[in-house]
């Protein structure tokens, strides 16, 4: 098998060293618009577009998780492993057009920046009790994200570039680290714009031609039937495994990297439209990555004929073999803008749970600090953070899929319930989104470490069903805040 031809070749290396000019030259353009605030740097200023959001949502919250997770899960379970992507595609849908809605408007009344930022103003909370409860899980969780994507970069530049996993990660990281640090949250919402043009190209392209090079979909599928019986069975796979691919949309109204995307709108208005083209990348995307999976099944036949003996290594071994230099230097490209789409919005998410939330807010809080040191100390926390889960990278031995699950569902647990009642509930109180926050990410940790439980389901599914159910009972037995009328009617528009 002539597994790796390409890789010293000039057109693909050409191809992927274009795509990181591109990446690196709009950290550099956007350095200046990112330097006026901590508003600009954390959140554009609230002026990003309709089709910029769609695409940043989205791609940001893909991740290598779906070019690499789920092709390889696509490989090894087969076409069952498309539950994978009906939750997230059907929950997004739902806050781009309402939940996401609802925020922006309430955000940009009270001008919070982050997700600390509107708890505590939502729920009058004047002793901060709410931001420094919401660091913990931020930092643990987003800490682990940005690893998983560095990890799944070293992975991928190794099996496409015959390098080592560490030199892979160490040039993901940065890479990563350039244009997050110097353009803020414009450099990553305009690289992930320009990443998600990369998927879906990758995307689209590669398992068509490499069903094309097999002979066609009958081809391919009476191929496949000679595997396992439930291969091609939409519903082969247990209840607790069905529930946990579904559940894996509990994590989007939880991830702060999604969430800001939706506050960073310039006319809430147009989430409407915003979130039909999100939802149709979304489609296409997880349509892609599926096929990818099960084309590789049937022309690699097992997972002892891919590098690494690595399910998730059938994307760029696809690429490798079924395009031309140049596009696979483009689809390992399109690897990076997903890895890099998602670890540059976590960046700045858990850097602004510093800077904003625990230094702006709590440790100056009276002083005045001014605009540019702001700026300042935010692009070295940024770059503390990454050099933290850089090491973590580099010493990561699960696969990707699953660690990326494990911090999408930790952040989805602790702060998904809260952040969709306090949009919908009156009766929702302080104290129970602090039970939902610490409920969820300890359900999470535990869940995940006891082999035992996380055979039955995937963590992330009781952890926010159990987070859901304390905040409302903690609710019931305390009091909202005293203008909660007021503050519902900031969810409408209506002041």
């Amino acid at each position: 098998m002539n597994t790796f031809s390409v890789h010293t070749n000039p057109w693909a290396l050409a191809a992927f060293i274009i795509y990181v000019l591109m990446m690196v030259s709009v950290g550099i353009i956007t350095t200046r618009f990112s330097s006026r605030g901590i508003g600009e740097f954390f959140l554009g200023g609230r002026k990003m577009k309709s089709f910029v959001v769609a695409l940043a949502a989205v791609t940001s919250g893909r991740s290598a998780w779906l070019l690499i997770g789920v092709s390889g899960m696509a490989f090894t379970r087969g076409v069952s492993a498309v539950w994978s992507v009906v939750g997230y595609v059907l929950v997004e849908l739902f806050m781009f057009v309402f939940a996401g809605k609802r925020l922006r408007y309430f955000t940009g009344k009270t001008g919070d920046i982050t997700i600390p930022d509107y708890l505590e103003s939502r729920f009058e909370d004047k002793k901060h009790l709410l931001r420094l409860f919401a660091l913990i899980p931020i930092l643990i969780f987003m800490t682990a994200y940005v690893a998983a994507q560095f990890s799944a970069g070293g992975k991928s530049l190794a099996a496409s570039f015959n390098i080592t996993p560490l030199q892979g990660i160490l040039i993901t990281a940065g890479i990563v680290i350039f244009y997050t640090v110097l353009g803020g949250f414009l450099a990553a919402c305009l690289t992930d714009m320009l990443q998600g043009l990369f998927m879906i190209l990758a995307l689209m392209i590669l398992p068509i031609v490499a069903i094309v090079h097999f002979g066609g979909l009958s081809s391919l599928f009476s191929t496949l039937q000679t595997f396992s019986p439930g291969y091609l069975d939409t519903f082969a796979l247990s209840f607790g495994a069905w529930l946990g691919f579904i559940g894996i949309g509990f994590g989007s109204p939880g991830n702060p990297h999604i969430l800001n995307k939706y506050m960073s709108i310039e006319d809430p208005e147009k989430l409407n439209k915003t979130g039909l083209i999100g939802t149709i990348w979304n489609v296409l995307m997880g349509w892609g990555a599926i096929f990818i999976g099960l084309t590789g099944r049937a022309i690699y036949q097992d997972v002892t004929n891919l590098p690494g003996q690595d399910p998730e290594n059938v994307y760029p071994l696809l690429a490798s073999q079924h395009l031309h230099p140049f596009l696979f230097g483009l689809t390992i490209a399109a690897i990076f803008a997903a890895i890099m789409s998602t670890a540059s919005s976590q960046l700045l998410v858990a850097s602004s749970a510093v800077v904003r939330d625990a230094y702006q807010k709590i440790i100056t809080h009276g002083r005045e600090t001014s605009e540019k040191k702001l700026v300042l100390i935010s692009r070295v926390f940024t770059l503390i953070v990454a050099v933290i889960a850089l090491a973590f990278a580099a010493y990561a031995d699960r696969l990707v899929f699953y660690l990326v699950l494990f911090a999408w569902g930790g952040l989805g647990a602790a702060f998904g319930p809260s952040i969709v009642l306090s949009l919908y509930w009156k009766k929702i109180t302080r104290e129970g989104v602090i039970a939902g926050i610490l409920v969820g990410s300890i359900t999470e940790i535990v869940w995940y470490l006891i082999p035992s439980l996380r055979a039955m389901v995937s963590e992330w599914v009781p952890a926010f069903i159990l987070s859901f159910i304390s905040v409302v009972l903690v609710s019931q037995m305390t009091s909202p805040p005293d203008r909660v009328e007021e503050l519902m009617k900031y969810m409408k528009g209506k002041y």
